[in-house]
């Protein structure tokens, strides 16, 4: 009996990114679309018929990617940080001197929504140029009530306006605002109090993030954040271990933090107290290649143990500013020695687990129909080529996207 598929991709070599840490190659892959979803995954077969169908002539099709960390709503520019940087300032002494999240928050503070909206959206279009149809965007950039709320109402406009699916994250508790210099606990309060509230009452929060820094908040005052956001109903994440290790890796596992993110400084304590709540470690490529950080994440603990390792762009103004996912891998691979193979799950599969997504993210019967195309054939090409635009084609929900890639 055959049976009937809206879109039928034929020889494609299909990486479908299964349960292992291999690609799941499918040379002459054939995958069937129908209302959105895989509704086939295979060899060729006589037995199904599509209303279009397209030959990938033997290109790399993967699942789209997902970036699981981005601060990509923000206002102003943070070209005088790097100069300081290049200059030999560290990243904690430009934070500390007024300049880092605090410039961004001062310029954030002054622009509109429809202004933040207009500066989001080329970020959004260079991810999708990427391979991605999935993005996380955080908060974090107003630091009291009214810029947070209107970061997350463009968030959520962005994934309203344009075809990737949008996540969001009150991150209030990124960096202590002037306001509140000699009072952290009071900011804190602010956040638990009266910022978590308002963002669940106009849904515009999917998770909580905090910041657990010397340079930031204490593991004691991103408890009461976590212990906020349960109430509220809302998951965690945490961006942990990035400078010094607080404990971070630990204190996100105890709350079944979705994610933790950076790691850098991160103990093997740690990392098992990960492993055990099933908590997905994202590795910030990005933001280690652009500050020069010596320190690199643990990465052969981190695979004892089996922490699922995710890979994100970071994009923001301050120590990331890295547009493309692609570009990602490539780092992920030769500055912290991810495998190939690594990377590709780890932008993808383990991503979408970072945002509690288990719909997206490999090539699967039922699966969401979110794929990429690209003009290679050797998926370790992905990893290997930097900067280059190897996108062909990308779908998200089953839909060709016109407006991305090249050749597309």
């Amino acid at each position: 009996m055959t049976a009937k598929v809206d879109t039928l991709i034929v020889g494609a070599q299909v990486a479908t990114v299964g349960v292992a840490d291999d690609y799941g190659l499918l040379n002459e892959g054939v995958v069937g679309i129908t209302d959105g979803n895989i509704a086939y995954v295979g060899p060729s077969s006589d037995q199904l018929e599509a209303e279009v169908t397209i030959d990938a002539a033997g290109k790399l099709l993967t699942p789209a990617l997902v970036d699981c960390h981005t601060h990509l709503v923000f206002g102003g520019r943070r070209i005088v940080d790097f100069e300081k940087r290049l200059q030999g300032s560290t990243y904690a002494e430009i934070a500390q001197s007024g300049g880092g999240i605090r410039s961004t928050v001062a310029a954030t503070r002054q622009t509109s929504e429809d202004e933040l909206y207009e500066l989001a959206v080329p970020r959004v279009q260079w991810l999708m140029a990427s391979g991605v149809a999935t993005v996380e965007i955080k908060s974090g950039y107003g630091l009291d009530l009214d810029t947070e709320l209107r970061m997350l109402r463009v968030a959520r406009r962005l994934g309203a306006d344009l075809p990737v699916t949008v996540v969001t994250s009150l991150l209030a508790a990124h960096a202590v605002p002037d306001e509140y210099s000699t009072d952290v606990d009071a900011y804190v309060d602010l956040i638990c109090s009266e910022l978590i509230p308002a963002a669940v009452a106009e849904n515009l929060a999917d998770s909580v993030d905090a910041f657990c820094e010397t340079i930031a908040f204490s593991p004691a005052q991103v408890r009461r954040v976590f212990d906020a956001a349960a109430a509220a109903g809302l998951p965690v994440r945490l961006h942990a271990d990035q400078l010094s290790d607080l404990g971070g890796a630990a204190l996100a596992a105890e709350y079944g933090s979705l994610s933790a993110d950076h790691l850098e400084h991160a103990s093997t304590q740690g990392l098992a107290h990960l492993a055990a709540a099933g908590t997905v470690a994202v590795l910030i490529p990005g933001a280690s290649t652009f500050l020069d950080e010596t320190k690199r994440p643990p990465i052969a603990a981190m695979r004892e143990v089996a922490v699922p390792m995710a890979v994100a762009t970071d994009l923001n103004p301050g120590s990331a500013p890295l547009g493309s996912m692609q570009l990602a891998m490539a780092l992920a691979c030769t500055r912290f020695g991810l495998t190939p193979a690594e990377a590709l799950h780890g932008a993808s599969r383990h991503a979408a687990t970072a945002l509690g997504m288990s719909d997206r993210g490999e090539i699967a019967r039922g699966m969401r129909a979110d794929l990429a195309l690209w003009d290679v054939a050797d998926p370790a090409a992905l990893a290997y080529w930097f900067g280059a635009s190897l996108l062909s084609q990308l779908w998200i929900g089953g839909e060709i996207i016109d407006s991305v890639g090249s050749g597309v």
